[in-house]
């Protein structure tokens, strides 16, 4: 099984040029369908069938919520039509991959009030270097709404301490400049001079185990944040980095900021993505809403 993965990661890199954090994603699900299908014994590719397919995908595709399913299915047909492409299986089983419904804009964003927001920065042990680091990346997710694999990929040229503010490259390889608040450049700077560990990785924030590098994955700073949730005891349906961006557009909204200007701050490429945020503008909403029949409140 691991000489097979180990295949289908070198052709998601030769072939397909993803980036490590697809490649990391898409090699987790191909091992998932693998391990329960042949669990350790040998793999007969050959015996493959499309009912193993679709229940496979039955059994996991509500396992947590749309998005979820959504990267799922993607995995799954990916891997099944390199097995077609490479001659192990005699059928492109990727054709009987069920889709799953997702529907445009049927989800609420899951925040967190602002209180909470800020009582999970209060709960980290800043007497600590880890816990200052931590800090530092949870301001970023919060003051800013970067996004997991944004805060994994800075580095310490990104950082442009005359103008106060942060070079990034976010999703789909886009640069962007966001300005720094001065609490966010105060915990960063701390960082740097009195608790980075001195290696010879370039990015900004380093992890605190061997070997001394950079984080790996975007699923660190997810585990970061869970940590910090549970830490504050701060109960929340979702627990990972996207939790503080959607917070923080919450926020503006609640303070009068318009969709333009969440979007901005958020480096949507589309208006569409920003669209979620007015179902949650409670104030907005209740202009538009339309008396009940018969006057029944």
């Amino acid at each position: 099984m691991e000489q097979l993965i180990g295949r289908y990661e070198r052709f998601l890199l030769d072939e397909r040029n993803l980036v490590p954090d697809s490649i990391a994603q898409l090699r987790l699900f191909a091992r998932r369908f693998l391990t329960e299908r042949f669990g350790a014994g040998p793999l007969k590719l050959s015996t493959l069938r499309a009912p193993h397919v679709i229940a496979f995908i039955q059994r996991h595709a509500h396992d947590h919520g749309p998005y979820y399913a959504r990267h799922l299915v993607r995995a799954i047909r990916s891997f099944l039509r390199y097995l077609y492409y490479k001659g192990l299986v005699d059928t492109d089983l990727s054709l009987v991959v069920p889709k799953v419904a997702r529907w445009h804009l049927s989800t609420l964003p899951k925040h967190l009030p602002a209180a909470q927001v800020q009582q999970v920065l209060q709960h980290c042990d800043r007497k600590t270097a880890l816990g200052r680091r931590d800090y530092a990346i949870l301001l970023l997710l919060a003051r800013l709404g970067l996004r997991a694999g944004e805060v994994v990929k800075l580095r310490l040229e990104d950082i442009d301490w005359e103008n106060a503010r942060i070079i990034m490259c976010g999703k789909g390889g886009k640069w962007s400049q966001l300005p720094l608040p001065p609490d966010v450049t105060k915990a960063i700077a701390h960082y740097l001079r009195h608790d980075r560990p001195r290696c010879a990785s370039r990015r900004l924030f380093i992890r605190d185990y061997a070997p001394i590098d950079g984080f790996q994955s975007a699923s660190a700073i997810a585990s970061l944040v869970k940590r910090a949730l549970k830490r504050a005891g701060v109960a929340s349906a979702r627990k990972g980095a996207h939790l503080l961006r959607h917070s923080l557009a919450t926020d503006m909204l609640s303070r009068g900021a318009s969709l333009d200007e969440i979007g901005e701050v958020l480096r949507h490429n589309s208006s569409d993505s920003t669209a979620i945020y007015a179902k949650v503008d409670l104030k907005s909403l209740r202009a538009l809403a339309v008396p009940w029949p018969g006057g029944v409140q």
